[in-house]
């Protein structure tokens, strides 16, 4: 199989360059995902875009949808950046490994997680039970919108490292 390795600034193109710039100033680093990402000229900034879009979920929620997402499929980059990021959210250790086993003790969260695996898992055709179970405790069609987004993020950023098998570039995500 084709080797990738981490592009550096110099060798992106100049818009690219420019991301990277950004990105060294708002995280101190450019994860190598992203700089994966960079291959191509216009993917970066459209991911970006699209990755930092309103929605209506919480940061706390966008965080457990990307960690069970990451966790059903098998991607250890992003269950090792979400973990770092669901922390930062507020999640304890207990509660994201709990989140990556895909149960929540708080029930709202719990609906939203058993509802993402269930897509992830299913390509979109998600048990009506669960469904159900996300809109009883109080989620709407725009959230059920969102999550459908959400999950497609996710997806292509798991996908794309596990194509890649670029390094993790952050504490690596203990296995459950």
């Amino acid at each position: 199989m084709t080797t990738f390795t981490v592009p550096t600034r110099n060798e992106v193109a100049p818009t690219n360059q420019a991301i990277f710039d950004n990105l060294q100033k708002a995280l101190g680093f450019v994860p190598n995902l992203y700089a994966t990402i960079a291959y191509s000229d216009n993917a970066l900034a459209k991911y970006l875009a699209y990755q930092n879009a309103k929605t209506s979920l919480s940061n706390r929620e966008k965080e457990a949808v990307n960690l069970i997402v990451s966790q059903v499929n098998g991607c250890i980059y992003c269950q090792s950046a979400h973990t770092v990021l669901g922390k930062m959210n507020g999640f304890t250790d207990e509660q994201v490994i709990d989140i990556r086993k895909g149960k929540s003790s708080d029930a709202r969260l719990n609906a939203l997680l058993q509802l993402a695996a269930d897509i992830t898992k299913n390509r979109g055709r998600a048990s009506a039970e669960n469904v159900d179970a996300f809109f009883t405790i109080g989620y709407t069609k725009e959230n059920l919108v969102d999550l459908v987004l959400q999950i497609s993020d996710k997806i292509a950023m798991n996908y794309l490292h596990n194509l890649t098998q670029i390094p993790v570039d952050f504490p690596v995500a203990p296995a459950i």
